[in-house]
């Protein structure tokens, strides 16, 4: 009988934040290991909890939350959204806001509709890997644009404009950014505007985190910037700033020449209708969510733990010879580089799988990211500052046995 394979177009698709190692993770704690895992931005595992009045609204919504919605989403949900935008002085309306089962499904919803086969679509190295596999999964071509380590993480502008062909369709922006924490500068959205204007460029805009900032650290949004001449796709939604992962709450705003996208939203809306509408219980989060009290702001200043585990891991992972971490400006992720000099690593892959065997600290591995070189490796900073404390050290004591 012939063999069940599957289909060719996940040949070259990855997603190694849940792959290989996750299922060795998953071997050795059915041995009886305890696995510390720090390879997913997962509020929930590390003790942080819903706001009390987000779970009390979605509650009392239950019982008009039985059918499909609107395959856009709920009213009130989307008019929350596009308040928030119009509060950031965007001439958001309800009609341009779409709601999804999170971002992770609003990413391939946009580029079921946007992308050809053969379309090449602007990604940041490294990058959040859903969008490389998602541009791969449509038949379009991933090209991964340079992120530059010394400048803060900040986006290579010049790498970009060299990467532009005639078969480039749109550029991804990741800000802020995962897994490397940066938060991109004024002059370097704009920067990054400029080029798709100039180049008639679709701007995907990933701003998850947007409310996760550190120090001074001001998030500009792509669509401020991109105006009324450039298209400008802005995901968001709850599952960080709000910690309801599991919601699967998420949203994309379509700002700039509406106009001329009117095909493409058509068949945007097509793609909404054929799932027929996101999760609707969470749906009635998003207002009360958006328009209460904001309980992240306790958590990202100094004191609060979302700050506090940030500082104390780049300050940990920076002390460790032969380490370098740039210091994280926002969201919820270190991308430390290990000296090339200092530990002999080919295979980062397999580095981080000795570090799961050996120490039972699971991170994630930097190509995992698509970064080009195995140098790099991403740690979540999402546990307390004891048991932070106690998993960089098991890495640090890893890391000498590679010195030595």
């Amino acid at each position: 009988m012939r063999e069940i394979k599957q289909s060719r177009k996940l040949k070259t698709v990855r997603y190694d934040v849940r792959g290989p190692i996750l299922e060795e993770a998953y071997r050795l704690e059915a041995e009886g290991h305890k696995i510390l895992k720090l390879n997913i931005g997962n509020p929930a595992p590390f003790g942080f909890e819903a706001p009390e009045a987000i779970l009390a609204d979605m509650i009392h919504h239950l019982p008009e939350a039985q059918g499909y919605s609107d395959s856009r989403g709920i009213y009130s949900a989307r008019t929350a959204v596009a308040n928030y935008y119009q509060t950031h002085g965007l001439d958001t309306r309800v009609e341009d806001v779409f709601i999804g089962n999170g971002v992770s499904e609003m990413i391939s919803m946009v580029l079921q509709a946007l992308v050809d086969d053969g379309d090449e679509i602007l990604v940041p190295a490294p990058d959040y890997p859903l969008w490389t596999g998602a541009v791969t999964l449509q038949g379009g071509k991933a090209v991964h644009y340079r992120c530059d380590e010394s400048n803060g993480w900040n986006p290579d502008l010049e790498d970009i404009a060299s990467r532009i062909t005639p078969a480039t369709r749109a550029l991804v922006i990741i800000n802020p950014n995962n897994p490397t924490g940066a938060v991109y500068s004024e002059a370097t959205v704009k920067g990054l505007v400029d080029l798709a204007r100039e180049h008639d460029l679709v701007l995907l805009s990933d701003e998850i985190y947007e409310k996760i900032l550190f120090d001074d650290a001001v998030h500009h949004h792509t669509a401020t910037f991109a105006g009324d001449d450039v298209l400008c796709l802005t995901f968001s939604g709850l599952s960080k700033a709000y910690r309801v992962c599991g919601y699967r709450s998420g949203w994309v705003m379509v700002s700039g020449p509406k106009h001329r996208a009117r095909d493409f939203l058509e068949g945007l809306t097509l793609v909404a209708n054929m799932r027929m509408c996101a999760n609707v219980p969470a749906q009635h989060a998003i207002q009360t969510a958006l328009g209460g009290y904001q309980s992240i702001e306790a958590l990202i200043v100094p004191g609060g733990r979302f700050y506090e585990q940030a500082m104390l891991a780049d300050k940990l992972l920076n002390d460790i010879p032969g380490v370098t971490s740039v210091r994280p400006r926002g969201a919820l992720y270190c991308f430390p580089r290990l000296d090339p000099e200092v530990y002999r690593i080919e295979d980062d892959e397999a580095f981080v799988l000795g570090l799961l065997r050996d120490k039972k600290i699971l991170v994630t591995h930097g190509s995992g990211f698509n970064w080009p070189e195995p140098d790099h490796f991403r740690l979540v900073t999402l546990p307390d500052v004891d048991v932070l404390t106690e998993a960089i050290g098991r890495i640090a004591e890893h890391l000498e046995t590679l010195r030595t």
